[in-house]
């Protein structure tokens, strides 16, 4: 039976309006007026746009210059640092593969990023961090020196850093505590257990839950959810990537937070009007808008 690719219908609009904390606009069918005019009619009025390479951090720069509901987050996702220093070509999937251009195409990539990163509708470096499941052992070193990087050029510029953290807890954790993690940390699309969880509070990291706290297998982030502050928590879809149950595996947008807000008010035994009304605030809080 082939997939089916119709988009959810839109569920109810939530009472309080929210944020989603981490969307690629850029890879969601459609323009982004019409995504960002679905998502106001159901209660999400702000949506972070996430930057993944340099062409799409532009792309991220430019749109949230344009579109007061959007801000932006500008990096290379850890996947691409080993695709431009090796030209690996599971570096980065979704780009698939290129030349090598050595330790220095990565300094110049940096070096665009970080100016990206100065401008005023940047809120944001990121998604950066660690990437065990696509890139082996080779790319390791080359992910670990563009998240350091990434770190530095955060902290420079008073932006929020957001950490794609996948299959590498311990040496995300590593490398926040060496180098000193911003102010305002993110961990989108947030993957620990309640431990990792408990860390993450005690130094006063956010933790960004994504559609997949909804599926049936996922018992250890609704764990994770249960524990975490509510102070430090944020809703995201990672659209058009982890659409949440009943939905899962159809195209995700910003439209679909409700249904995953709502599955965490659940697991968090409150109002949903509460749950929306912390969120936003947390997220105000995280990206400083």
């Amino acid at each position: 039976m082939p997939a089916d690719t119709t988009p959810p219908p839109p569920p109810p609009p939530l009472r309080v309006p929210v944020a989603d904390s981490h969307t690629h606009l850029d890879m969601q069918s459609g323009t982004v007026e019409d995504g960002l005019a679905k998502a106001a009619a159901v209660g999400v009025t702000t949506v972070v746009q996430v930057g993944c390479d340099v062409a799409g951090s532009r792309w991220a720069a430019k749109t949230a210059a344009a579109h007061t509901a959007v801000h932006a987050t500008v990096a290379l996702h850890p996947n691409e640092a080993p695709r431009i220093v090796h030209g690996d070509p599971d570096g980065w999937s979704r780009q698939g593969a290129r030349p090598a251009g050595g330790e220095g195409a990565l300094d110049e990539a940096l070096a665009e990023i970080d100016a990206l990163a100065a401008l005023p509708h940047v809120k944001g470096v990121g998604e950066t961090g660690l990437d065990y499941f696509r890139t082996g052992p080779g790319g390791k070193a080359a992910q670990e020196r563009s998240f350091r990087a990434h770190i530095e050029i955060a902290k420079r510029h008073g932006k929020a850093l957001v950490i794609h953290d996948r299959e590498a807890h311990e040496d995300v954790l590593r490398v926040l505590k060496e180098e000193g993690a911003p102010e305002r940390t993110v961990f989108h699309c947030y993957s620990g257990d309640a431990d990792m969880a408990q860390l993450c509070a005690e130094s006063g990291y956010f933790m960004s839950f994504a559609g997949n706290v909804t599926f049936k297998n996922a018992k250890p982030l609704r764990d994770a959810l249960a524990v975490a502050p509510l102070e430090l928590v944020l809703v995201e879809t990672d659209a058009p990537f982890l659409t949440p149950a009943p939905y899962r595996g159809r195209p995700n947008a910003p439209y679909l937070i409700p249904v995953t807000l709502r599955a965490m008010a659940e697991v968090r035994a409150i109002d949903e009007d509460a749950m929306a009304a912390a969120i936003s605030s947390n997220t105000a809080r995280a990206f400083d808008y």
